[in-house]
């Protein structure tokens, strides 16, 4: 998801805002640190305009 965002030239903050998520918990989730709701992988695919696959790695 970082290097989702970064190729999007966004910041966590950003990112922040347009998901409705705490900003630390983003960064947790980019670090791998904290697992992810179906809900928080689908704000954040919507955020960043691109496929939940593209999040999640799945081909389904």
């Amino acid at each position: 998801m970082r290097a989702l965002r970064i190729a999007r030239k966004m910041s966590l903050r950003e990112t922040q805002v347009l998901t409705g998520l705490d900003r630390g918990h983003l960064s947790r989730l980019e670090r791998g640190l904290v697992g992810a709701s179906d809900d928080t992988i689908r704000r954040c695919a919507h955020a960043l305009d691109v496929p939940v696959a593209a999040i999640t790695h799945d081909d389904r």
